[in-house]
């Protein structure tokens, strides 16, 4: 198994779509913190991933705090929220409302995605999905440690139209509801994800360093996968090396120019988590 799927399996990555919302400018909707909204969406989780994917229309995505330039979406595009952030998603960029924290809430007699047919003004239409993927962050997830705070996923990609497509033939099943429609779409929001990282992965830099540029290097890649493979094995330096064809030395100096940070250090975070 490679790094990047046995890290997703781990931190038990699950998806659920939460609001399939149909406005009309001027429209904006803004999303709590992750902290907010974990124990009323996926109380089994510590940490939830909010994405939206834009099915029709146009739509801007900020993060509460301006930090950093919003993401327009365009017809199929996704955005990740990878760590967590509040954020807004409206019509006009540099829009924000409060949040609404009650609507975050896993519902007892109804079935998910909550539809908002009657949201914003009068303009320009438009429809977007929202939802979290649910993982676990402690004792460690490299992987939203990585990603940037708004991944924007284009709908031009491979990933983008396979997402968009899938999204689109699983609400229409909920509009028509059949058993296993609302898994269909759990599964659709964890598959945009997998395609969205490898995509990201392989826009970085080839100077870029750190967990997700180290799947690209094929020696430390290889040293990964056999620490996640057999994590309880006495593994030393010696023995790592020899895994990949390199001598002690040789490995501690790659894996911490690659990773930034020694080998056994990050072998004792694996095997806690």
């Amino acid at each position: 198994m490679d790094g990047l799927s046995n890290v997703l399996r781990e931190v038990r990555l699950t998806g659920a779509v939460y609001f399939d919302v149909h406005a009309g400018a001027p429209w904006v909707a803004s999303t709590p913190g992750s902290a907010m909204v974990c124990a009323g969406v996926m109380p089994e989780f510590v940490h939830v991933i909010a994405f939206h994917i834009m099915l029709d229309g146009r739509g801007w995505v900020q993060l509460a705090d301006e930090s950093q330039p919003a993401v327009c979406l365009d017809p199929g595009d996704a955005v990740i929220v990878a760590r967590g952030d509040g954020h807004s998603i409206a019509s006009e960029q540099g829009k924000h409302t409060m949040a609404n924290a009650e609507l975050y809430r896993r519902p007892t007699n109804a079935t998910l995605p909550f539809v908002l047919s009657e949201f914003g003004g009068n303009g320009e239409r438009a429809r977007f999905v929202c939802g979290f993927l649910g993982c676990d962050v402690r004792p460690y997830n490299p992987v939203t440690e990585a990603l940037p705070r708004l991944l924007h996923v284009r709908r031009a990609s491979a990933a983008g139209l396979l997402t968009f497509d899938l999204m689109r033939i699983a609400l229409e099943e909920t509009q028509n509801p059949r058993a296993g429609g609302e898994t269909i779409l759990a599964k659709t929001s964890e598959l945009m994800f997998l395609h969205a990282v490898p995509q990201y992965i392989a826009s970085l830099p080839p100077e870029s360093t750190g967990w997700l540029a180290a799947l690209r290097d094929k020696q430390v890649s290889a040293v990964l996968r056999a620490m996640h493979a057999r994590p309880a094995e006495p593994w030393t330096l010696d023995a790592l090396g020899s895994e990949v064809g390199l001598s002690r030395t040789a490995l501690a100096e790659r894996f911490s120019a690659v990773m930034g940070i020694p080998a056994m250090q990050y072998l004792n975070s694996w095997r806690l988590q």
